[in-house]
């Protein structure tokens, strides 16, 4: 494993010193390897800050701690002694949680030279404006919508038509089963009554992509007027059990 760069303390003051607002610098060391995904699994990239995060190992980091709980990752980038790799960090608002962030961009971090200078002005040009972005984004979600958006539970209902599918392919439901509110809906999407079989059956010449869009739609009216539909597999046929095989009569042979 190559060495950690004793640089990088110096260079993430000097840049720290070099931001817009006021940015401070905090420096870690890593006794294991364990210990640097403490930070970097708060990474705001999946791009090659976070490879480089999880797929090297790295003796150390800085964090810098800027103005609006901005957060900045800082390491060496591996196999380049000239460079560092820095990113934002997720917010570490306990408002914020895991749904929050749905639909917002991800502000990604850059490669920076070792110069604290230009790496400054690299930083305010391309990751700043994306990371300001983003957190305003994650926090105004936070305040519209501080609970996880968990779905309903459908309401009860008094009727049902189960279709199912059974063994042989056939889609289909027992003509009794099926309530009669229901029945043209089976009929207007494709539903045969078989009077042998005293059950309404889809035709297998639909095909799987036909008869697919064909039960979507017989689930969809009926709901409409408070009928649910369920679909499953009809269990599977039990073989019959043969009785157990009389013992072998034994023939004595007289002579």
């Amino acid at each position: 494993m190559p060495s950690a760069r004793t640089d990088l303390d110096t260079f993430a003051t000097a840049l720290a010193d070099r931001l817009p607002g006021v940015w401070t610098s905090e420096y870690h060391r890593h006794l294991a390897y364990s210990d640097q995904f403490t930070v970097s699994e708060q990474l705001w990239d999946a791009g090659h800050v976070g490879y480089v995060a999880t797929e090297f190992v790295l003796g150390h980091e800085a964090v810098l701690h800027g103005p609006y709980q901005q957060h900045l990752y800082l390491s060496d980038r591996p196999r380049s002694s000239h460079q560092f790799v820095v990113a934002p960090l997720e917010p570490d608002d306990d408002a914020v949680q895991a749904h929050h962030f749905d639909g917002v961009d991800e502000p990604h971090g850059i490669v920076i030279p070792d110069d604290p200078a230009r790496a400054a002005a690299l930083i305010v040009r391309s990751v700043l404006p994306r990371y300001e972005q983003a957190l305003q984004a994650v926090r105004r979600n936070a305040a519209e919508q501080p609970e996880p958006p968990h779905r309903e539970a459908p309401p009860q209902v008094a009727q049902v038509v189960t279709l199912t599918w059974y063994d042989n392919g056939v889609l289909g439901a027992p003509y009794a089963s099926v309530p009669e509110e229901a029945r043209m809906a089976l009929y207007a999407h494709g539903f045969q009554y078989h009077p042998h079989q005293a059950a309404f059956l889809l035709p297998t010449a639909y095909g799987e992509d036909g008869r697919a869009l064909r039960v979507q739609a017989v689930a969809r009216h009926p709901a409409q007027r408070g009928i649910g539909v369920n679909l499953r597999h009809a269990a599977p046929a039990t073989p019959a059990v043969l009785p157990p095989a009389l013992p072998t009569a034994v023939r004595s042979h007289h002579r």
